[in-house]
């Protein structure tokens, strides 16, 4: 089991083999628990992962312009929408 230091801002390293197994990047949060006299660490997902990856995708999209709209009312993006997936099947015929 590793031993590690704590630092002056009371900071602690996690050693890499256990940092690289869990997976863990630079800004991943951590759950704090004190449990019988021991602190647990334990990865939390504040956003998952795949929410953060497909938000990403989406301001790459905002940047390139690939948006619709503004429109003025819902039923105007649903007309939209509906329009560009008739013409999406249309080019596949």
């Amino acid at each position: 089991m590793p031993v590690v230091k704590i630092g002056v801002s009371r900071q602690v390293v996690i050693p890499k083999k256990i940092h690289d197994e869990l997976g863990l990047t630079s800004g991943d949060f951590l759950d704090v628990e004190l449990r019988e006299g021991k602190i647990i660490l334990t990865p939390k997902a504040l956003v998952d992962k795949q929410i953060e990856k497909r938000l990403a995708e989406g301001i790459e999209d905002l940047k390139q312009g690939r948006t619709y709209g503004p429109f003025d009312s819902a039923k105007d993006m649903i007309q939209s929408l509906r329009g560009s997936r008739r013409s999406k099947m249309s080019r596949r015929a």
